[in-house]
């Protein structure tokens, strides 16, 4: 493309050439002025002299046009997954595309974006920037967004304005959409094991009219998988539920509202995760004696400021007769009633240490301690040779939650506590320090002391002397029970033979009677590393067994997780979704937020124009609905006229060009110059001279 443009290359400097410029005028106008004959010629010749020393040029540049650059966004964010959305998206790209390549000095750079969207929603306009940093504003020919307008970083109008180059949306959804969807509102962080805990819960039918079907929504709430509270919600109405925190650790709650005819599933369940956290757990620490081991129990319970401790040491049992007065006696009676009857269903732990039954608590008692167990109660004995003779603990009410039977066997000699098969895997001990040395057996320090039973129940994860039975764990109905067949742990506490990790171990014994969650022996469990949804499974049985994930979406996925040791089998699965995973082994279930709980992407999937009507409007684009009539067809509009219409989206035609070649004529020859200076003067000199 050719241009032509005229340029001066004068003699002199410039100011040279204004200054006789100026002297010429000055002395024409006298001329005229005075009335003198052949002013005009001699203005003539001057003229000619002064255009001949400024030395006009016709100069010619050969141009070439540069391509102007459309630049089409595809949103691949989650809500375009819903109905035709992505269908109609990957469509309008190609006839667009299509379209684009018909035209001259115009081409696409496509970018799809919005699949990293999450707890923030859909992120489109900061890639893009980014994406679009090189394209000078004078290229652009127009941006092209092909989404559900549901987008959450737009930018002030005035900054895609500024380009002047119109910003065009193209609706993949429908007009009229519906769509049921659950928010949960405000809901707290922490609350207290036992107590309630208050969520605030808000459901809609967005899009539908406010009578008839949309009038009452049915909303269910769960937990751990398991609907708690069926609710009724008119459509808008926001309510605070309470709900009971059960456990320590985290506490998921699912709200769900009904949406079998409903637009999408990914906003019809909210996800809040309450971490449940004890206050001041209640032990009751019963010693039957004093003994050198009281004191590791002491101890570790005393060092936990979440602990409140109550310790009692039976100091003269009422079969001890030495003569001595009652009334020279200052010992404090036990609480016996206090304790076993009036509070006992306040603590959360009892702990017998070489306890015996000598008269001090009743039978009755005893069984009220059978009774609380059963009902969710924990109980611990650590025993010596007192649980082998006539005054055993086992010949009490207690014999029917306890997991073994004395013998009346001790041994008293100096043996190295292994793990058992099943305390390889249990949690309690499966990796507790110096468990396992490369030859399998532990470095631990010995103990010296060991009650023989006849186990009658639960799981034995400790040998002791001759592989006899050393820490047994059971499960009564909702309680849990723990025997301890030793009173010599306290040798790990004084370091003697090497010593061992007394209290790791009495912690985990003690937190997995009181259900701590980390420490359940049958589990499933789940999280995030990367891209890939980690499922774990602990379990005593090493076989495997498939797992069902059940995705955001709906979607089932089977992994097999493999053995990884110590009781743990593992698998990966990648996921790309954020929001709510149910696991499902057959015969545990657990669930896993992915991301976060309640993402933006996921609430308000409705199509809407509405949202980026002001950056449309601020640089001229149009808004189109694929649905109704399609891909648009494509124009390119000059600066300054309208970019769209109702069934075309204009593409502006900028017409930048880079200069490839120029060429100058010169358009005063030097024989007409000085045939017009020449002429003139003596035309001049023959008119003044008549």
């Amino acid at each position: 493309m050719p241009g032509m443009s005229l340029a001066f290359s004068p003699v002199v400097p410039a100011w040279v050439l204004a200054a006789l410029l100026m002297i010429s005028a000055l002395l024409v106008a006298y001329g005229f002025w005075r009335n003198a004959r052949g002013v005009a010629l001699r203005a003539l010749s001057a003229l000619a002299l002064l255009i001949a020393i400024a030395d006009p040029r016709l100069v010619r540049e050969e141009r070439a046009l540069l391509n102007d650059i459309a630049v089409i966004v595809v949103d691949e964010s989650q809500s375009q997954k819903i109905g035709e959305r992505a269908a109609r998206a990957e469509k309008a790209v190609a006839e667009l595309t299509a379209q684009i390549k018909t035209q001259a000095n115009l081409e696409v750079r496509t970018l799809r974006l919005g699949k990293d969207a999450r707890g923030d929603g859909t992120r489109l306009f900061g890639p893009l920037s980014g994406a679009i940093g090189d394209i000078p504003p004078s290229r652009l020919a127009g941006t092209i967004i092909i989404s559900d307008g549901l987008v959450h970083d737009i930018p002030s109008p005035d900054h895609f304005a500024a380009k002047q180059a119109p910003v065009h949306l193209l609706l993949t959804g429908e007009p009229n959409e519906r769509d049921r969807r659950v928010r949960i509102e405000r809901a707290p962080d922490f609350a207290l094991v036992g107590g309630k805990a208050t969520l605030r819960i808000s459901a809609e039918d967005a899009g539908a009219s406010s009578t008839g079907e949309a009038a009452r929504l049915p909303v269910n709430i769960r937990y751990n998988g398991k609907i708690i509270q069926q609710l009724q919600f008119i459509s808008g109405q926001t309510a605070d539920i309470p709900v009971s925190i059960d456990a320590p650790g985290a506490n998921i709650f699912e709200i769900d509202v009904d949406g079998a005819k409903d637009l999408s599933r990914m906003n019809n369940r909210a996800l809040v995760s309450i971490n449940g956290i004890r206050d001041r757990l209640r032990v009751l620490l019963i010693s039957g004696e004093p003994h050198v081991g009281e004191r590791a129990w002491r101890n570790l319970l005393k060092s936990d400021p979440n602990v409140d401790l109550v310790h009692f040491t039976i100091l003269r049992p009422l079969t001890k007769d030495d003569g001595t007065p009652l009334t020279e006696l200052a010992l404090i009676a036990f609480p016996i009633r206090e304790l076993f009857e009036e509070q006992l269903y306040e603590f959360d732990l009892i702990i017998f240490d070489r306890y015996s039954r000598r008269g001090l608590v009743p039978y009755q008692f005893m069984s009220n301690v059978a009774t609380y167990v059963r009902a969710g109660g924990a109980v611990m004995l650590a025993v010596g040779p007192e649980y082998a003779d006539s005054f055993s603990l086992f010949d009490s009410p207690l014999r029917d939650i306890l997991p073994a039977a004395p013998t009346g066997q001790v041994y008293a000699e100096a043996y190295r506590p292994t793990l058992s098969d099943v305390g390889k895997r249990h949690p309690v001990t499966a990796n507790l320090d110096g468990a396992m040395r490369l030859d399998g057996q532990p470095s631990w320090g010995r103990w010296l002391r060991n009650v023989q039973v006849a186990p009658t129940s639960g799981q034995r994860v400790l040998n002791g002397f001759g592989g006899e039975p050393l820490l047994l764990l059971d499960r009564v109905e909702k309680g849990r029970v723990a025997l301890l067949l030793s009173d010599t742990m306290w040798l790990w506490g004084k370091g003697v033979d090497g010593g061992g990790p007394q209290t790791d171990f009495l912690r985990r014994v003690a937190h997995w009677l009181m259900k701590e969650p980390q420490l359940e022996e049958e589990a499933l469990s789940a999280e995030v590393r990367g891209n890939d949804l980690i499922v774990g499974r602990r379990s005593l049985n090493a076989a495997e067994r498939p797992v069902t994930v059940e995705g955001p979406d709906g979607v089932k996925t089977t992994v097999t997780p493999h053995e990884a040791g110590q009781g743990l089998a593992l698998a990966a699965m990648p996921v790309v979704e954020p929001g709510l995973y149910r696991l499902n082994d057959a015969q545990s279930s657990a669930v896993a937020a992915v991301g976060a709980p309640n993402p933006l992407e996921n609430f308000d999937v409705i199509t809407t124009g509405k949202m980026m009507a002001p950056l449309t409007e601020a640089t001229d684009g149009g808004t189109y609905w694929l649905s109704d009539s399609g891909t648009p067809a494509l124009r390119r509009t000059a600066p300054g006229r309208a970019a769209h219409g109702s069934t075309w989206l204009g593409l502006k035609a900028n017409e930048q060009y880079v200069v490839t070649g120029v060429s100058e004529t010169t358009l005063l020859p030097v024989l007409l110059v000085l045939l017009l200076t020449v002429g003139g003067a003596m035309t001049a000199w023959w008119r003044e001279g008549r």
